[in-house]
């Protein structure tokens, strides 16, 4: 399965994006998909998972109510909405997908996707 991460770029505090990460084939349609990011120097961490129909999301808390993980099979694509966005939410974030249940542990993903810079100004 290849993931391709897009939506990233340059927006000021309080600002929204939207970040797609599209998938090849059709496994990832059935798989527990999430979002990770990465600031300079720190480690990749978790965002927010969703499981393969979408009727379950996980948030940490950092970004919990301003953050949607959502995804549309039929398009064989996953979206985080980002509102609010803060200036330490700057990072690549990366999309990856999972063949069982939900983890926010980088370690248990199989796939991933290049990442997508988001910077947000103060």
């Amino acid at each position: 399965v290849q993931l391709q991460a897009s939506g990233g770029g340059l927006v000021q505090a309080g600002g929204s994006l939207r970040l797609s990460c599209a998938a090849s084939g059709r496994i990832f349609s059935s798989n527990t998909g999430a979002w990770f990011r990465q600031a300079p120097g720190k480690e990749r961490e978790f965002v927010a998972a969703i499981n393969w129909n979408g009727g379950v999301t996980y948030y940490a808390d950092s970004v919990k109510g301003r953050f949607t993980i959502f995804r549309d099979n039929a398009k064989n694509t996953m979206y985080l909405q980002m509102n609010s966005l803060k200036p330490e939410d700057s990072a690549v974030y990366y999309c990856a997908g999972r063949r069982r249940s939900y983890s926010d542990y980088r370690t248990q993903y199989d796939y991933w996707g290049q990442g997508t810079l988001v910077t947000v100004s103060s």
